[in-house]
Formats: structure tokens, C-alpha cells, sequence
């Protein structure tokens, strides 16, 4: 019998812990024979107690290679040219990639045949073997990093009084039959790697930029960052009927609470590219990628029709109450604009879907930006009044003005004795003076 290494056949001279990665490798391809007992260059060596290294081979294999390989493996003891070799026949498993469970799945733990080596398997083949196993849906592909923390998935939890522990986790679809995290617990995860990029313009395009912000970890903590940045941004208008005051803020807290849920919740997570928002002087915009689910238009959406691509993220948004009902979002939206003369604008692409909210101007109110000096320091007095303190970012916002104008009716104020400065440089802050 003649042996030569291929991509299906590999050749050692006796047994060695390397072994194990040549077992993935066939078992993640094609398949294949390692023979032990064989030289590299074909001549036979011969083994000694054969059975003995076959318990040895076996007891590793299943201690050291995850998902459970061990019904796709065949030991057989052979004699050629009156010496003892042992045969290892692997079949393509069905639960693929199969790695190092000291190393996880990663390259330096999933490992693919290449010519007669066995070599690391990229990222991009890593995400292609799991696709072919799990399907197509992220969320219940199996997590790259199972190396997850869920301290803020936790506190969600615990603030519903719901429990959240390992039989809570398989139920959710956070943790597979095989014990593995999910996608849909990576995004609940502390190490979540997608994120919400925000950022405030002082006019209606993106010339005059005024600040950006990025949000991380897990998507819990993502949406109340972003949405305590939106709340800083949606002020308030008062306006008067004789003796009684009417307070309206530029944005219906319903519309913008569920724009931002609408870009989290229904978002194409299998890309890497971040959610967008924007904030204009006369608008916000909401960009997820992803598009609409396939199949589905945009008139369907409208009409109330639900594909939600993501069912078990929006399960877990609604068991915490963050939504009522699937397929709602859009229809809040419209309904908070109803008596509005500008309305709300849903834009779908292949590749994206854009949510914009017009600004809702008090009636008989000019906006801020356009009023007077005293306008504008009664404004500013009653933000901080409300917050406790300002920074001059938080003046530029609240007034949609640039920096030296802001600057200007700050130091009017200053002069004037009504607010004093705490801290310094970045730590600038203004409150009320003390009388």
C-alpha cells in the first residue's frame, strides 16, 4: 500500500498533540484518513500498542475539540509490511466549525485543510462554516466571541423582576442546545460590537457641525445612552393662553422613543456598518442598515404589516417592556403627528431604511435661534433652572445657535449675575447664581 499526503490524507509518524488539528481540519472539509505510524515520506514506521493510543487519541479528542466530533471519527488498527498503523477516518461533520475549546472560535482555534497542511481558518471562513450550519438568521448564528459578560442585560432584567440565568438564556435563543452563545446574546452582551453613531448640526444640511457621539455595549445600554442624548436636544417650548401655559417640545416623545427602537430593533445586524442619527435644525433622522425584510414593501409596512427580522431581539425588547407589540412602531409615529402640519417620512433602500422627523413648532412660538437676547437668556435660565447646570455644548444645542453666539449670551449672563461658572476647561459648567 502506497501513501502520500492530499488534502484528504495525512501521514504521521506517531502521535502528537497536533493531531487534534488535523482531525478539525477534515472534519470542517471534505474529510479525510490520518494514518500514524506512516513518515512523511510514505515509508512505514509501525506503532506500538495501538489500542492504548487509540483510547489516548479518543479520550483528547472529546475533552479538547467542541462541537462533540466523536460520531464522525473511526479508529482502525491495520498491519503493512507485518508493522501496526492505526487509521483515523473522519467524516464532514454536520455541526461545523468544529475548534479548539481552549481556543474558541477563532482562527487560532478553527482550522481548514489547504493542499496537505492544515492551517487557520480566516474570519470570513469562520462566518461562512457558521452560516452553512445555522442558517441564515443572525441571531441564531452562534457568537464568534463567546467570551461574554451581561451586566446591563442583568439590570434590565432585574429592574422587571424577571430572571435571567442560563435555563432563561436557552429559552430567549441567547444559548444554543450546544451550550454556545448566540448572536442575539452577543447584542445583548456587554462586548455587543455594534454601535449607534449620533451626531447635531446647527442648520438643516451638515456643513456647521456641532457635536458627535458614539454609543457601545450592549444594546440595552446603547439606546438609553442615545436616547438621553435625543432628550437633551428635544426642547422645550412654552406658550401662553392668557393665565395658562402650554409646554410642547420640538419632538413627540412617543415618535422619537419608537424611531429610535424602530433603528435598533429591525436593523441588519450581519453588517458591521453602525446605526445613524442626525440631528438638524428642522429634523432627526434614523438610518438602520438593512433595508426592508425581503419580500416585503414599503406600503406593507405602512399599512401595519409585521416581518420583523430580529423576533427574538424584539421578544426580549418587549418582555422588557422597551415595545408593546410587534409592527406598531411606525403607526405610533404617524399617530403623534396626526394634528401636525409637517409629517413624518419613511425612506426604504435595498440596503438601508431612514425614519425622519420633522421639528414640531409651537404655534405663535419663533424658534429659539431667531428670538432676542432677552428671549434667549430666559430660555437658557429655564434649561438650567430644569438641569441643574449647562455646558456651553448643551447652550449651542438648546438654541441651535454656533459657538460664538452662544458664547456671547452666556457672557451676557455672566455680566448680568444671574449664572456663575463651575469647574474649568472641558469641566465648564453654568448654574444659577445663588442670591
Amino acid at each position: 500500500m502506497q501513501f502520500q499526503e492530499s488534502e484528504t490524507v495525512e501521514l504521521k509518524r506517531t502521535y502528537v498533540e497536533d493531531l487534534r488539528k488535523e482531525i478539525i481540519a477534515m472534519a470542517n472539509g471534505a474529510g479525510g484518513t490520518i494514518y500514524v505510524g506512516v513518515n512523511d515520506d510514505g515509508t512505514v514506521e509501525g506503532i506500538e500498542a495501538p489500542d492504548s493510543m487509540i483510547q489516548r487519541i479518543a479520550n483528547g479528542v472529546r475533552d479538547a475539540i467542541k462541537p462533540d466530533i466523536t460520531m464522525f471519527l473511526h479508529y482502525e488498527t491495520r498491519t503493512v509490511s507485518g508493522k501496526n498503523i492505526l487509521a483515523i477516518s473522519i467524516q464532514p461533520g454536520t455541526n461545523k466549525p468544529y475548534y479548539l475549546a481552549a481556543k474558541g472560535l477563532r482562527p487560532e482555534g478553527v482550522f481548514v485543510r489547504q493542499g496537505t497542511s492544515s492551517v487557520p481558518a480566516s474570519d470570513a471562513a469562520i462566518r461562512r462554516m457558521i452560516k452553512e450550519t445555522d442558517g441564515e438568521n443572525y441571531e441564531d448564528m452562534r457568537s464568534l466571541n463567546q467570551a461574554l459578560t451581561f451586566e446591563e442585560a442583568e439590570r434590565a432584567f432585574r429592574k422587571e423582576n424577571l430572571a435571567f440565568g442560563l435555563s432563561q438564556m436557552r429559552s430567549l435563543g441567547m444559548m444554543g442546545a450546544d451550550g454556545l452563545y448566540t448572536n442575539l446574546a452577543l447584542l445583548l452582551s456587554d462586548q455587543c460590537p455594534h454601535i449607534i453613531k449620533a451626531a447635531t448640526f446647527s442648520g438643516e444640511d451638515q456643513q456647521d457641525f456641532q457635536d458627535r457621539r458614539e454609543f457601545g455595549g450592549s444594546l440595552l445600554t446603547q439606546i438609553s445612552d442615545a436616547y438621553a442624548y435625543l432628550d437633551l436636544r428635544n426642547h422645550n417650548h412654552a406658550s401662553f393662553d392668557g393665565l395658562y401655559r402650554t409646554d410642547q417640545k420640538d419632538y413627540p416623545v412617543p415618535a422619537l422613543r419608537e424611531a429610535l427602537l424602530n433603528a435598533v430593533v429591525h436593523r441588519d445586524y450581519a453588517f458591521s456598518a453602525g446605526t445613524l442619527i442626525s440631528v438638524y435644525a428642522d429634523r432627526m433622522e434614523f438610518v438602520s442598515v438593512g433595508g426592508l425584510v425581503h419580500g416585503i414593501s414599503l406600503d406593507d409596512v405602512l399599512l401595519g404589516l409585521s416581518v420583523c427580522r430580529n423576533p427574538k431581539l424584539a421578544n426580549v425588547f418587549y418582555r422588557l417592556k422597551l415595545i408593546e407589540a410587534y409592527g406598531t412602531g411606525l403607526k405610533k409615529i404617524q399617530t403623534a403627528y396626526e394634528s401636525d402640519v409637517r409629517q413624518p417620512t419613511f425612506l426604504a433602500t435595498p440596503n438601508a431604511f431612514k425614519v425622519v422627523l420633522p421639528r414640531k413648532t409651537p404655534h405663535n412660538t419663533a424658534p429659539v435661534s431667531k428670538r432676542n437676547a432677552s428671549e434667549r437668556a430666559a430660555t437658557i435660565l429655564e434649561y438650567i433652572k430644569a438641569n441643574g447646570g449647562a455646558t456651553r455644548h448643551d447652550i449651542e444645542a438648546l438654541l441651535d445657535v454656533k459657538t460664538a453666539t452662544a458664547v456671547r449670551a452666556i457672557r451676557e449672563l455672566l455680566d448680568t449675575g444671574a449664572i456663575v461658572t463651575v469647574g474649568k476647561g472641558k469641566n465648564t459648567r453654568y448654574v444659577i447664581a445663588e442670591k
